[in-house]
């Protein structure tokens, strides 16, 4: 954990000298218990933003490949992420994960899978939903509104949470899965429509 707020604290330094970051509804993030942080993807500075606005540690997959990269792989592994293989089922990151979950910990996740090449908010893969419906953390959409520009404000907004409920006590199918990726989707885009200036 000092690795992790060693690096956080790094990072705050740079979001807020160079590009001046906004950090809105911190307050949505409870002090304990298993959370799940949704945001659209824009930049690989994400990971480190979304992580950096909270005061608890927050856990990523990353892919990988990074992981056989000396110095990459330290720095990602102190800094909260795990492997994943990109492109089919990990059985072990899916195990990683819900485990994190019962755990109590933060899960930080982009549920669009890869990086918005338009800066618009897309469709979420079925896993954000599958971890979402298998646990019974809280499941927060985050706004992440860019771009990236030097000495230009970058906002990072955690919303409410998400009331999942209904789709919890639904039966499980690939409809369920459908419609709980949709409406974290559509949280975080409201988020960001609600946020921008």
């Amino acid at each position: 954990m000092s690795y992790y707020r060693t690096f956080r604290g790094f990072f705050r330094i740079i979001f807020s000298l160079v590009f001046r970051w906004q950090v809105i509804g911190r307050e949505h993030i409870p002090k304990e218990g298993p959370v799940i942080l949704c945001a659209n993807h824009i930049s690989l500075w994400d990971p480190p933003l979304l992580g950096s606005g909270i005061e608890r540690m927050v856990n990523f997959m990353a892919k990988e490949e990074l992981f056989r990269i000396p110095v990459i792989g330290f720095l990602i592994t102190k800094f909260g992420a795990f492997p994943v293989k990109r492109g089919a089922g990990d059985r072990a990151a899916i195990r990683t994960t819900l485990k994190l979950l019962e755990e109590g910990k933060i899960f930080g996740i982009f549920p669009e899978g890869t990086r918005s090449k338009t800066g618009e908010v897309g469709e979420g893969m079925p896993g954000v939903a599958m971890f979402a419906l298998k646990s019974q953390a809280l499941v927060i959409p985050v706004a992440i509104i860019g771009p990236y520009r030097l000495f230009r404000p970058i906002k990072i907004v955690y919303g409410e949470p998400i009331d999942l409920t209904r789709l919890r006590e639904a039966k499980s199918s690939a409809d369920t899965l459908k419609e709980t990726s949709d409406l974290i989707m559509d949280h975080i885009r409201n988020l960001r429509n609600q946020h921008r200036s």
